[in-house]
């Protein structure tokens, strides 16, 4: 990497060591399937891409219940390798913005972000998001702009805060 992405070994060496890993002899091998082609009878992780909005409506819904702050970092290149070696070795979401690698050679479009997970961690958003819904919160987000008078979206979602 040096001399392509940094500019020096010693950076080179920063950037490895800084990335997120699975402990050897964890794994022996790597699979990878559609969640929802049912290939893989237990996956270790899921991962998706999503624009930063529908990413953000993710994120409420997993804090829905249960609320933890979440903490991520991004390395630079190799972010997505990254964002998956820190969920498996965690057990944690881990939200990563694409790389170069990802955008040029996976056609990961410049507006998405990518988030590993476990397949459960899915399944508790999903939930956060519908009862995010029946709040009156939706993706993707209806702006109301400078020319409404914004008591009328907000009477939606806190009416029974008056």
């Amino acid at each position: 990497m040096t001399g392509v992405w940094y500019a020096t070994v010693e950076d080179a060496g920063r950037h490895q060591r800084a990335m997120q890993v699975v402990p050897a002899g964890r794994y022996r091998a790597l699979a990878v399937s559609p969640l929802a082609s049912g290939r893989l009878e237990a996956p270790d992780i899921a991962m998706f891409y999503a624009t930063p909005g529908a990413m953000m409506y993710f994120i409420n819904g997993l804090q829905w219940s249960g609320y933890e702050r979440f903490d991520w970092s991004v390395v630079g290149e190799s972010s997505c390798a990254d964002s998956w070696g820190r969920a498996l070795r965690t057990g944690e979401p881990s939200l990563s913005i694409p790389c170069f690698a990802e955008r040029r050679y996976g056609g990961v479009l410049d507006d998405e972000m990518l988030m590993a997970l476990a397949p459960a961690d899915v399944a508790k958003a999903i939930d956060g998001m519908h009862a995010l819904t029946k709040n009156g919160l939706r993706y993707p987000v209806p702006e109301y702009g400078i020319q409404q008078d914004v008591r009328a979206g907000m009477g939606v979602s806190y009416a029974k805060m008056k």
